[in-house]
């Protein structure tokens, strides 16, 4: 349980940070126009799809502090 404690930790660690927000962006944007770029376009964008569009930005931020923390967690 510790681990995932340094975890949750890690996401706001200004060194994790820079590189998981440039992930975030370039992937969640990629995949925010695969998963709701047509709805976005058409003006069909409801609250549920707003949600589901903000964790598609989420996502790739918590997998690349995981990566940056599980890779620190090596050395």
């Amino acid at each position: 349980m510790n681990g995932v404690k340094q975890y949750v930790r890690s996401l706001g660690d200004r060194h994790f940070m820079p590189a998981a927000l440039r992930v975030a962006l370039v992937v969640g944007t990629l995949l925010f126009a695969i998963n709701h770029g047509g709805a976005a376009v058409r003006g069909q964008m409801t609250s549920g799809r707003w949600g589901s569009a903000g964790l598609t930005y989420v996502v790739p931020y918590l997998v690349s502090v995981h990566g940056q923390f599980i890779n620190r967690s090596k050395k």
